[in-house]
């Protein structure tokens, strides 16, 4: 049996909170969700914990979350999942886990944002403590943060099979959001940390305004484009604007054409990921579907002014 293929059950991760942490074997626990590359189980009303099963990169990402988010987090203004115990690889589960604070909320791919101004403003703090520059030692991400023109192939992939499928109505008009995003001027500011994955569903809402960020495990660092995306992809319509009023420093003009690259190539993943959740093909998730649409939508109306 393969990593990947380790059944993970409530039986397993009571049997390894009793053999490591046996403090809190005895707490309520039930199955939170299963995403990419880890699944997530609620410990009692304040932990969880977080076990890889999907992938194998997925250790690597974990390890990595152990070691900075404590770091970070207390900068940080809203909540995040802070690592609290290490669980060991054992012959019951060959593999490292964690234990970390419980982030309440829901994502918001199921609970998009509706408080638009509250959001704004709460993302625009939450970036702006979280991109300082990070030490010579910091993780490297992989390929986030970096040149958007290293994902140029990719994108030409995912937009010829998105218009082959009919999901985009326009695309050149996409096109040319991205081209204008790898032709602007490349980052030359110090390495920033990055939260590098602010898609819908690791940004948690409560009340339509945004109060918490998870799964930080491509934690890296680069330039701030790649994750000022997130304006777009996670606030309602004619919102943007004022997330950029509000983060600091003010983005020149070349970071917010990068971030429009960084937005349209997410969306598109976005629309083809929420397609696959529709007709059932794996890896798909239908509630990526409308958050991307409408991303995707804004960003060509706003060129086109």
């Amino acid at each position: 049996m393969t990593h990947s293929e380790i059944e993970v059950s409530a039986e397993l991760v009571r049997d390894l909170l009793r053999d490591q942490h046996p403090d809190l074997a005895d707490r309520p626990l039930r199955l939170g969700a299963r995403g990419w590359d880890n699944q997530l189980w609620r410990l009692g009303d304040d932990l969880a914990v977080r076990l890889p099963w999907a992938t194998q990169s997925a250790d690597a990402l974990l390890l990595k979350e152990h070691t900075w988010l404590p770091v970070l987090a207390p900068r940080l203004p809203l909540p995040v999942p802070v690592p609290q115990r290490l669980g060991e690889p054992s012959a019951p589960f060959p593999r490292p886990w964690i234990v970390t604070t419980w982030v309440p909320g829901d994502p918001a791919d199921r609970a998009p944002v509706t408080r638009a101004a509250e959001a704004a403003d709460a993302l625009a703090a939450f970036l702006t403590a979280l991109h300082q520059p990070a030490p010579d030692h910091a993780p490297i991400g992989r390929g986030r943060g970096g040149p958007l023109a290293d994902y140029s192939e990719g994108f030409a992939k995912q937009l010829a099979e998105a218009a082959e499928r009919g999901l985009i109505p326009d695309p050149d008009a996409v096109r040319a959001v991205w081209d204008d995003a790898v032709a602007a001027p490349a980052w030359s500011g110090p390495a920033l940390w990055l939260h590098a994955d602010l898609h819908p569903a690791n940004v948690l809402t409560a009340d339509g305004t945004i109060c918490g960020v998870i799964d930080f495990g491509d934690l890296c660092t680069g330039d701030p484009a790649c994750d000022l995306a997130a304006a777009w992809i996670l606030l309602p319509d004619d919102t943007a604007d004022r997330f950029y009023d509000a983060y600091q420093p003010a983005p020149d003009t070349a970071t917010l054409r990068r971030a429009r690259g960084w937005a349209v190539g997410r969306a598109l993943s976005g629309i083809l990921i929420g397609e696959a959740g529709v007709h059932g093909r794996p890896g798909g998730k239908a509630t990526w579907g409308p958050p991307a649409r409408a991303a995707l939508r804004r960003l060509i109306a706003t060129a086109q002014r």
